[in-house]
């Protein structure tokens, strides 16, 4: 799939250069409706995740509609997943043989949840089958902070500790604790892990971690062999894939699609007003159609479209269409 230059529909503002006969990117403007009684979604530090059908996954904070809301693709309210945590800071949904599932990580609740989409939980991963000796400790006891998961194609569990150990844990299809790696020291370094994916373009498939506070994007083999770093990242957030590029979400206002060379190939919804970035406090009445304050969490549905969730009091998630 390739991409072409991002035109924001409503104020017709380019960003990019186009190339000819490849797709362009529109985003669509208020595209989420919230659920009856609410102005807007509630405070998002969460994900999105799109099923088969297009129905569009936002984890939400405590708010009345709080845990995992569900939208249909033009955006409408659906419902509430029922029994969904309100701390899945990173969640993906995975097909398998035997049904699509939410695999999410927990962010106070030290766990790993695997749930069908109508919410029961058919596989639960507590954090005590982690060595306490790869855990950091917090007033003396060793804290999971989990940021994200994802499954890699032969069923076994990647978590991430993502704001506390930078840790990489990886667990069997059955919930079974296998290894670890990664870590703050070499040969990994991380400074806030943010977010992981399987990273499916190559064969085999690797790892793509999103080093937040060392502004850079780390590939890995699925065994934990560093082999590539992209620098020079706007505080990289979330990573989603999709063919064959890789959509970056970058706290710093942006999301970047990268190629497998490890080369940026386009941009997306740059915002260059430096204090509406990195930040959730921006107001509804100041955002701008497909201009991006905090992406924390992104995901294509099958036709290559982006939806965009951002670190929000007010909660926002942007829509671009192929």
């Amino acid at each position: 799939m390739k991409f072409a230059a991002l035109f924001i529909c409503a104020s017709t503002a380019v960003i990019g250069t186009s190339v000819a006969a490849e797709p362009e990117y529109d985003a669509v403007e208020k595209w989420l409706k919230p659920a009856s009684g609410q102005e807007t979604l509630g405070p998002a530090h969460g994900d999105v995740a799109v099923s088969q059908n297009g129905d569009v996954y936002v984890s939400v904070l405590n708010s009345p509609n709080g845990g995992i809301q569900v939208f249909n693709a033009e955006g409408e309210y659906l419902r509430n997943v029922p029994g969904a945590p309100n701390d899945f800071h990173g969640f993906v949904i995975h097909k398998e043989a035997a049904g699509e599932f939410i695999y999410g990580a927990r962010l106070g609740g030290q766990t790993i949840l695997k749930m069908q989409l109508d919410g029961k939980v058919v596989l639960q991963m507590d954090g005590s089958l982690i060595p306490a000796e790869l855990v950091r400790k917090r007033n003396g006891k060793p804290t999971l902070r989990l940021t994200a998961v994802d499954v890699a194609p032969d069923g076994r569990i990647f978590a991430v500790d993502g704001y506390s150990s930078d840790m990489i844990h990886i667990f069997s299809a059955e919930g079974e604790y296998l290894k670890s790696f990664g870590g703050k020291k070499a040969p990994y370094s991380f400074k806030t892990c943010h977010k992981i994916a399987i990273d499916t373009r190559y064969n085999p498939p690797r790892i793509i971690c999103v080093d937040r506070e060392n502004r850079r994007v780390v590939q890995l083999s699925i065994d934990g062999e560093v082999l590539h770093v992209i620098p020079d990242m706007k505080r990289p957030a979330a990573v989603a894939i999709h063919g064959d590029l890789a959509a970056i979400a970058e706290i710093e206002g942006r999301v970047s699609l990268i190629d497998k060379a490890g080369k940026t190939v386009r941009t997306v919804g740059h915002n260059t007003v430096k204090e509406q970035t990195a930040t959730n406090k921006v107001k509804p009445e100041d955002w701008r159609t497909g201009i991006l304050m905090a992406p924390h969490g992104l995901d294509f549905d099958s036709q290559g479209n982006l939806f965009v969730t951002e670190y929000s009091i007010h909660g926002r998630v942007l829509r671009y269409d192929q």
